[in-house]
């Protein structure tokens, strides 16, 4: 009678030796985290302004669909990823500082009729155009003072009379400027909750710059133990796993938000409230949100693997669509705010995702034999 081979006969490392490995990858790990959390950490501004981003532009969009009278000049533009390469080559002394544009040089724009902030010699001085019709300047300057100025005559009904544009400028006016743009910008209610949200986003994007050496360091102590086809599937499904997840959050981040933000944030102005929104819930939301749609986008692959260890077959998933239309709608549902768009946002990409998973269950397996496991 053939006895069947132990699975460890051929190992060649004691216990304490694995525990050993197993310590000596972690630390690498940690110490791969740290240099990345402490670079992130540089360049901290950039990233969160990046997060910023999508609800900063909502509530300005939000500020002009009120239908204020008043239009300012949106000095703030977004942070890109070339701003944050160029920030750090600054930070390491690998880059000349960008160069501001020489004065005269930049393209005029054409005036806004009722209000435009414009840069004098004086920083903290702001100049702004108001129009008016000359023949109330003649009148409020006759009212002033009749000696100096007469009455004006009154032009003919005939001749349009067209507005002309007056510049007053006071150093008030950079208050007021920033007064606008606060108003448009997310808020913090204590003195600490800055610096904690942005130790906070600066350890989250370490994490996410150092998770390919993380995974490698894992990956070298799991690996050892595997057999060469379960290393293969591996290779197969684990890019396949981080793509998927990609996507879900970079769909999340540049399409789902603008939608649902603009869709709450008109509750608002429908109720007549000013929207205050605080930086931390912000930080939250925008960190929770397009995990769950990373998460969320891996159905493909928990389809195919319930298929390939026996537990549903793909003719189960062609029959079932009605009742996965529904799990999605409800997972959706409780996955993603309480709010229409977003669950809608979730739910289509899924159901598109599903049957993709139908088309890789598709695909047969060779599930090869392990030597010494072959039945007595």
């Amino acid at each position: 009678m053939v006895q069947s081979k132990d699975l460890f006969d051929d190992s060649t490392m004691t216990f304490g030796e694995h525990l050993e490995c197993l310590r000596t990858h972690l630390i690498r790990a940690i110490i791969g985290l740290a240099i990345c959390v402490i670079g992130a950490l540089f360049i901290g501004d950039k990233i969160v302004a990046i997060v910023r981003s999508p609800i900063d532009s909502a509530l300005r969009k939000a500020a002009q669909v009120e239908g204020s009278n008043i239009q300012v000049e949106d000095d703030i533009s977004d942070v890109s990823m070339t701003d944050i390469w160029q920030s750090i080559q600054e930070k390491l002394g690998l880059a000349e500082p960008a160069e501001e544009s020489e004065p005269g040089t930049e393209t005029p724009e054409a005036p806004v009729e009722t209000f435009k902030q414009l840069k004098t010699d004086n920083e903290f001085d702001r100049t702004i155009v108001v129009s008016i019709m000359p023949s109330e300047l003649a009148a409020a300057l006759h009212e002033y003072n009749p000696d100096a100025y007469p009455a004006a005559k009154r032009a003919s009904k005939a001749v349009e009379e067209k507005p002309m544009e007056i510049r007053i400028a006071a150093p008030e006016f950079q208050q007021l400027e920033t007064v606008i743009d606060r108003q448009n910008q997310t808020v913090t209610l204590n003195v600490q909750e800055a610096f904690m949200t942005y130790i906070k986003v600066a350890f989250i994007a370490g994490l996410l710059i150092a998770s390919p050496w993380v995974f490698r360091e894992i990956w070298m102590f799991i690996a050892a133990g595997l057999y060469p086809h379960e290393r293969k599937c591996i290779y197969i499904y684990l890019p396949m796993s981080l793509t998927l997840f990609t996507g879900g959050a970079v769909f999340c981040f540049y399409a789902v938000f603008p939608f649902v933000l603009k869709f709450l944030l008109s509750f608002n102005a429908m109720l007549d409230v000013n929207p205050q929104i605080r930086l931390s819930e912000w930080i939250n939301f925008a960190v929770m949100l397009p995990v769950m749609f990373g998460v969320s986008f891996q159905l493909p692959l928990v389809m195919l693997f319930l298929e390939r260890i026996s537990v549903f077959e793909i003719t189960d998933y062609r029959e079932k669509r009605r009742m996965a239309t529904l799990v999605i709608a409800f997972l959706s549902m409780v996955l993603t705010p309480a709010d229409p768009m977003s669950m809608l946002l979730m739910m289509f990409p899924l159901i598109l995702l599903y049957e993709l998973g139908i088309i890789l269950c598709g695909f047969k397996s060779h599930k090869p034999q392990v030597e010494g496991l072959e039945p007595v």
